[in-house]
């Protein structure tokens, strides 16, 4: 599992970013942070949104309450569309019979 992790200080260096604002997705609850042996980890897989908030951020100036607001929003859509191709497919059984 470790090999998936990486570290937060090499995440602030590559994007240049504060390790304020990394804490301040984790207390917010947009990340996970790992932590071992004192050191604190992000799992790979949150990589791609990381990336997302930090444009977010940087590029459109949007806070952490904004990025918060953006992520809930776009989970809310990700669940809609599941509903919704749900509902068609279950429409589909019944155009069927």
């Amino acid at each position: 599992m470790e090999k998936n992790l990486i570290s937060i200080t090499t995440l602030c260096s590559t994007y240049e970013i504060e390790i304020s604002f990394i804490d301040a997705l984790y207390k917010t609850g947009l990340i996970q942070i790992v932590i071992i042996e004192h050191n604190q980890f992000i799992h790979q897989d949150q990589i791609s949104d990381l990336e997302k908030m930090i444009r977010l951020y940087h590029e459109l100036n949007v806070n952490i309450e904004g990025i918060d607001v953006v992520f809930n929003l776009l989970e809310k859509e990700k669940e809609l569309r599941e509903e919704l191709n749900t509902l068609k497919n279950r429409l589909r059984l019944y155009e069927n019979e």
